[in-house]
């Protein structure tokens, strides 16, 4: 029942050790969650990046006072979805810098990127998971994404016995173990733990090219899915497929268990690819084309098979799957469902089944098809900006999924940066060039001088061909209001951490991002931030040691000027309406964004109390260097009268030659 499977649309990879990615906007995490030291506390937490441990940002936190026990003190961005209109698009700037460069320009390495995310239902603080022992509350551990208050991975048990020995009993009673005493309500989690168990039990690709690493079996008789060549140890880092992880496109549902319709955890979605090939490769993407995987008809519903030879061998039924953005559990019939379409132009619809086996049809919103894209243009041993994007780092334009549900949904965006080389077709190079048949070996001795001795040349095959990933805190997106129908969406946020430049690296400096946005009169920006109260102390920066704060301040000049404008001359505000709180003035959004949410504005409105008005009595008043002010601000999506533009500044942040935070917003009059 050996694999032979081979797989024309696999993307090979290499890099040189450290040739890291690091996500700035959204805040890439790196594993790191709330350490107040240097480097990330466990690089095992959640996912295998291969990156430096120095990277990543810590999770956002939403009261001035430091809290890394309690969850409710962690902020997540709030991003508002695309409407269902085409004309409705909701856009996020994704920035990140790769160390060993990328793009059609540079002629030394080979690359792609490929950008994922991961959505479920958001659910409620109450729903949060607890320490219960009950199987309902073992499983909302298992699956609910979270990032968790500690930094230790969740726990796992192998079978006592191999594989193919485990008996239902044995294997119930594992999982069931597990639910109840090794997953805990405080530690991270992306992938579902039936995923990770899965992998366990899936034979490796055989047709994939390993060179000469030798891969354990594990004493079950074939080779495991969580071993692969760039990690022929099997380290679990978190709930991780390694073999999923380290290949695209995957040839197996990215599904991470059994449907459940009140959490609808989704598949890892495609949002991007950005490389060479990109057509042919994104036709394998599981947003588009259904996948198959083999089911047994136990309670273990899966096995060792890959293909459906082997698997009607195991005993199992080949079974297609389909992704879905989101199920429409409230609508039962076809015509209904045909009709949330007909009126959702934004999504593909489909009245369908969910794996080909099930009995009951249901209203399936499909994952919009992954966008193609070229790679930016990036210099080898430099993480910095691109010449694709003048003066900015690597970005890419994500543009945010419309649920049609209108239910908010959590979820966690995936950046993946894969390296390959031309020593070898990596295109065209399988599982028969492995062990004494590969093509290159560990440190190799090339006779140039053809004298018998020869030049020692750095490879490692395990790395030859390699994959680094970085990946965000958990976010939301929201719903729409209905003010906000018929228009486009921008986010306008802030990047960085607190230090200098050598301080903070691999991670940046404060900026806004992005720090220059053109819109029209007729679209929306969402201006939000988030900030910390845990950054390394000592640390260069203003105000309170090891603290974020940010603010959104009209300047009284040009952009190479620094000093804010009185806000009650400032001509911008003027021009600007909330669209998120209705009631408030362009004075009270001036105000609110400048005290970084301190004070929520001038007068009181109806989303904006009298005691936390700028000047209300009782109330300590704004320290100047926002001190007293939350890190995170969800802040306002605002809303023009007409053309006009706008340059700004973070008051506490910008440091003349030091560090600037400034950015600039042009509004230009709608074309008729």
């Amino acid at each position: 029942m050996a694999t032979k499977l081979k797989l024309v649309t696999i993307v090979a990879y290499i890099a040189i050790t450290y040739a890291d990615i690091f996500m700035s906007n959204p805040r890439g995490s790196n594993n790191r969650l709330n350490e107040e030291s240097n480097n990330r506390a466990n690089g095992n937490r959640l996912f295998d990046s291969q990156n430096n441990n120095k990277g990543g940002y810590n999770v956002g936190e939403r009261f001035p006072k430091k809290n890394t026990k309690d969850p409710r003190h962690q902020y997540r961005m709030q991003y508002f979805g695309s409407g269902a209109g085409e004309d409705e698009t909701s856009f996020l700037t994704v920035e990140w810098a790769n160390q060993h460069g990328c793009g059609p320009r540079n002629r030394k390495s080979t690359c792609n990127v490929v950008i994922q995310y991961m959505c479920m239902t958001n659910g409620t603080d109450a729903e949060y998971p607890t320490s219960g022992k009950t199987a309902a509350e073992g499983h909302r551990r298992a699956t609910y994404m979270r990032d968790g208050t500690s930094t230790e991975t969740q726990g796992y048990q192998k079978p006592k016995k191999k594989l193919s020995k485990e008996t239902q009993d044995a294997y119930e009673e594992r999982i069931a173990s597990i639910l109840k005493n090794d997953i805990n309500a405080d530690r991270g989690l992306h992938e579902s733990l039936q995923w990770y168990d899965m992998c366990r039990y899936r034979e490796a690709n055989g047709g994939l090219f390993r060179a000469d690493q030798q891969l354990n079996n594990d004493n079950v008789g074939y080779v495991p899915a969580f071993r692969t060549r760039q990690n022929s140890a099997g380290t679990r880092r978190g709930y991780e497929c390694p073999e999923e992880r380290d290949y695209y496109p995957y040839w197996i549902p990215t599904i991470q268990g059994q449907y459940n319709a009140d959490e609808q955890k989704t598949s890892w979605l495609d949002a991007a690819y950005l490389g060479e090939r990109c057509t042919s490769t994104v036709a394998q993407s599981f947003n588009t084309r259904d996948k198959f995987r083999c089911v047994l008809d136990i309670h273990r519903d899966y096995g060792r098979s890959i293909d459906e030879e082997s698997c009607k061998a195991e005993g199992g039924r080949w079974v297609s799957f389909t992704s879905y953005l989101e199920v429409l559990e409230d609508i039962r019939t076809e015509g209904e469902c045909m009709a949330k379409a007909a009126t959702t132009p934004r999504n593909t619809i489909v009245w369908g089944l969910l794996r080909s086996d099930a009995s009951e049809m249901k209203c399936i919103v499909k994952a919009p098809g992954p966008a193609c894209g070229t790679i930016p243009n990036t210099r080898v041993n430099h993480l910095g900006n691109s010449a694709t994007h003048a003066n900015n780092a690597s970005r890419f334009t994500w543009e945010l999924p419309h649920f049609p549900s209108g239910q908010a949904k959590r979820c966690v965006l995936r950046l993946r940066y894969n390296i390959s080389t031309s020593d070898y077709d990596v295109r065209n190079t399988f599982g028969d060039s492995n062990g004494d048949e590969s093509l290159i070996t560990n440190d190799p001795t090339e006779d140039v001088f053809e004298d018998g001795n020869g030049l020692t040349i750095a490879l490692n095959t395990a790395q030859f061909g390699r994959t680094f990933q970085d990946r965000s805190h958990v976010f939301e997106v929201l719903p729409r209001m209905p003010s906000m129908t018929g228009k486009q969406l921008y986010n306008l946020n802030v990047r960085g951490q607190r230090g200098n430049i050598v301080q903070t690296f691999p991670a940046v400096e404060y900026d806004f991002v992005p720090d220059k946005l053109t819109v029209t009169e007729d679209d929306l920006v969402h201006i939000q931030w988030t900030g910390i109260n845990t950054n390394v102390k000592d640390r260069a920066g203003e105000g309170t040691d090891q603290t974020d704060r940010h603010n959104f301040v009209e300047l009284a000049g040009d952009p190479d000027s620094s000093i804010p404008a009185v806000l009650s001359r400032a001509p911008f505000w003027e021009s600007v309406v909330s669209v998120s709180e209705p009631g408030a003035r362009g004075i009270d959004v001036a105000v609110a964004l400048a005290s970084a949410g301190y004070y929520c504005g001038k007068q009181p409105s109806e989303t904006c109390p009298a005691e936390f008005v700028l000047g209300a009595d009782g109330r300590d008043a704004l320290q100047g260097q926002l001190n007293n002010a939350p890190p995170s601000y969800f802040g306002h999506v605002i809303a023009f009268k007409g053309p006009g533009q706008v340059y700004y500044m973070c008051s506490r942040n910008n440091n003349f030659t030091n560090r600037s935070q400034k950015g600039m917003i042009y509004i230009t009059a709608t074309r008729k």
